[in-house]
């Protein structure tokens, strides 16, 4: 069953782990209350796309696929452009947003709050970085670019693994409109917004992982930076809708310049048209290489 259907195990178990570790927070709301809530309760939730990426690989591919996504995890030798554009590149589209508030807004801001928590105020920017890196970033990043991107990549173009990808990526959210605050005032409408904004950010997140020939590292830390920039002290909704603006109107120039075929302009695409498991084709720099069968 796993080795037929990696992808829908993959999903099911991420939902599973995550849902059911979630559970304290979003059962209250149907009535459901005294189930104990620990600490970081809310990013232990992480754990699911995580986990259920070692697990699969494991499972599927034995020692070597858990092993690779180990190996990705660390990928940065000749990546140092891209790892750079990962941690500055939110910070730029940020600053932006921020710009955009002064020039419409007349209201000088102040960047003290940059990098502080509201959620965790005892953190220092450093160790909220830490976190977000270690949580959302690995977290999530482990299983939707590095377990389920390229296995989508090997049978569909990039843009199509894309949205099939944020697809599942948004449903994995659904306990958070049960709970977390700036979820539970979304109508229709604003679900829609942040479903768009999904999947530009997803857009974005493919093009940095083809580039970087597979690097869960650069996306992680491109993932987490941006939630830095979300949920900074000194965000208000105008940032957060003007940095999400940035964000959409980057991920279209992506789109344009990069191909909705490969999401990339280096040729090395996480693509392959084989259907033998995805792990046998990957090379050295964790890409999946075009077959020419």
């Amino acid at each position: 069953m796993i080795r037929r259907h990696p992808l829908l195990t993959f999903f099911a178990l991420a939902y599973a782990i995550s849902w059911v570790i979630w559970a304290p927070l979003w059962l209250p709301r149907f009535g459901v209350r005294g189930l104990p809530v620990m600490p970081f309760h809310h990013a232990l939730g992480a754990l699911g796309p995580f986990v259920a990426a070692f697990l699969v690989s494991a499972l599927d591919a034995g020692r070597a696929g858990a092993l690779d996504l180990v190996r990705r995890m660390g990928f940065w030798r000749h990546r140092i452009g891209w790892l750079l554009f990962a941690l500055l590149g939110p910070l730029v589209m940020f600053g932006l947003a921020v710009l955009g508030m002064w020039i419409v807004g007349g209201h000088r801001p102040s960047l003290a709050g940059f990098g502080v928590s509201r959620e965790f105020p005892q953190f220092l920017p450093l160790a909220f970085f830490a976190y977000n890196v270690l949580t959302f970033g690995y977290g999530e990043e482990v299983g939707w670019r590095g377990f389920a991107l390229p296995r989508l990549q090997a049978r569909h173009g990039a843009l199509v693994s894309t949205l099939l990808l944020t697809i599942g990526w948004a449903i994995w959210h659904i306990p958070l409109f049960f709970y977390r605050p700036g979820y539970l005032t979304m109508g229709a409408a604003g679900i829609a917004g942040w479903f768009f904004s999904l999947l530009t950010g997803a857009v974005l997140l493919t093009w940095l992982f083809n580039e970087s020939h597979g690097s869960i590292l650069v996306v992680a830390l491109f993932h987490a930076t941006v939630d830095i920039a979300f949920t900074s002290e000194m965000s208000t909704p105008f940032v957060v809708n003007a940095a999400g603006s940035v964000i959409t109107i980057f991920g279209i120039a992506v789109l344009i310049f990069a191909g909705p075929r490969y999401l990339s302009r280096s040729g090395m695409v996480m693509r392959s048209r084989d259907k033998e498991r995805v792990i046998e084709f990957m090379g050295r720099d964790g890409v999946i290489r075009p077959n020419d069968g």
